[in-house]
């Protein structure tokens, strides 16, 4: 009979059962290891969504600085509702249209956050953070490009349809499995599905609002309108550069072992920082004055053209991006006032012209190894010897965003001016906006001179 009290059965036993824990402890560290590393890859993403988020901060002191103190406040008080409209409409609808299983235009799975998809490998919710505050940031840039004269209701109608609707379905195109990432087309971090989409809204929002009163005299010509807080606007900037490296080195989504992240994060600062040299060289020579405001807009032109190649691109190429994007937010503010187009902050040539200058460059200089290292197949491009695969791909992808989102939101725009308006009336546009839409004044008890 066997006992377990049996010395000889006891040593069987035991033998057994230190067997059992030997042969355990690959799995157990397997485990733990695998445990950790979504536990640190999580941490890292939730880092990059606060700085994200805090990046609205660094929108509201520009677009603020920028522009005139009457109407200060209502400035501010749309980027504080951009970030609350956009997270709930990204939390019902937007998430579900941009990651849900669907077709290659849209997702139809996951409303509510109901059974979501998730093509990450941290949990759903973090995840769902992470490009919550995306969605914010494209949502944001519309304000500036239509600053001084937009009523605020029609202002939060427009928050709403693009960060439930327009971006969306523009982010499942390329981030979503959609057709524009069945063709390998390649945004890393958002030229095209951000910067483009805010840019090109703010750029046919501003077409149809029509200028500010008095911003082009009757020859032509363009008045200058000066921004009331230069270093408000230069903090800003600031802010969003520190913020910048939560949205690109955090689009990777993990750790990893850290060489992915310090290629994006130096490639991000690298590309500002020659931004705002380019602009600074260009303005000083166009106009014979080193603009502050114009450096600011440089760097920020860099930032918005490496986040598509930042995890593609050698340090070098980032240089030669950035610089170009310097150049181009210049020419392009010049450029916009010889068509009467009014952009009070520089949206459009720092977010629509840079945001397509960065997705076309991949196909100019992106490498097919680091694309390899960051999780993507591409071609090489043109000036690796990848000829015009690639290039062709992303000049596509580009040309569609740009086209989508001018006719939607050209609809948007049209038919908020057809039923609550969307021009705020003469009277209220000259008393400045803080004191009409929110009967408060940014500077209480100071006397503003326009």
């Amino acid at each position: 009979m066997f006992s377990i009290f049996d010395t000889k059965n006891k040593k069987i036993i035991l033998f057994i059962v230190f067997m059992g824990l030997i042969c355990s402890v690959p799995l157990m560290a397997q485990e733990g290891e695998a445990s950790l590393t979504i536990g640190l890859d999580t941490l890292w993403v939730l880092l990059a969504a606060f700085l994200v988020f805090f990046m609205q901060a660094g929108f509201g002191m520009v677009e603020a600085g920028f522009i005139r103190a009457k109407n200060t406040c209502n400035i501010l008080t749309k980027n504080f509702l951009d970030f609350c409209m956009a997270s709930l409409g990204f939390f019902i609808v937007g998430y579900a249209l941009m990651f849900g299983t669907g077709n290659g235009f849209m997702g139809f799975t996951g409303f509510f956050m109901q059974n979501p998809e998730n093509p990450s490998g941290i949990p759903t919710l973090g995840f769902w953070l992470f490009q919550a505050a995306f969605c914010g940031a494209a949502a944001t840039i519309v304000a500036g490009g239509m600053a001084e004269r937009m009523k605020f209701p029609a202002y939060l109608v427009y928050s709403l349809v693009i960060s439930s609707l327009i971006y969306p379905i523009i982010g499942h195109w390329i981030w979503g499995g959609g057709w524009l990432s069945a063709m390998n087309f390649a945004d890393f971090a958002g030229s095209t599905v951000v910067h483009t989409t805010g840019g090109v809204a703010a750029l046919i929002g501003t077409i149809i609002l029509k200028p500010r009163i008095g911003k082009y005299r009757s020859d032509g010509t363009a008045n200058m309108m000066a921004g009331h807080n230069i270093p408000l606007a230069s903090l800003g900037v600031f802010i969003l550069w520190f913020g910048w490296f939560g949205f690109n080195a955090g689009s990777t989504l993990g750790v990893g072992d850290g060489s992915l992240i310090s290629l994006v994060a130096t490639n991000t600062s690298i590309s500002a920082a020659t931004g705002g040299i380019a602009a600074l060289i260009t303005v000083w020579i166009v106009t014979k004055k080193a603009d502050l405001s114009m450096v600011m807009n440089g760097a920020l032109a860099g930032l918005v053209a490496i986040t598509a190649p930042c995890a593609f691109v050698d340090p070098g190429f980032a240089i030669l991006i950035g610089a170009v994007g310097g150049l181009i937010v210049v020419m392009g503010t010049f450029a916009l006032d010889k068509l009467h187009i009014d952009d009070p902050v520089g949206a459009v040539p720092v977010h629509a012209l840079n945001g397509i200058w960065g997705t076309l460059a991949i196909g100019l200089f992106g490498s097919s190894r680091l694309a390899a290292d960051a999780g993507y197949t591409l071609a090489n491009g043109l000036f690796l010897g990848g000829g015009f695969v690639q290039l062709g791909v992303q000049a596509l992808g580009s040309l569609s965003t740009i086209v989508f989102v001018l006719v939607s939101m050209g609809i948007v725009f049209k038919v908020i001016d057809r039923t609550i308006g969307l021009r705020v009336s003469k009277d209220e546009e000259f008393r400045g906006l803080d004191i009409g839409e929110h009967g408060m004044e940014s500077y209480s008890g100071f006397q503003i001179i326009e």
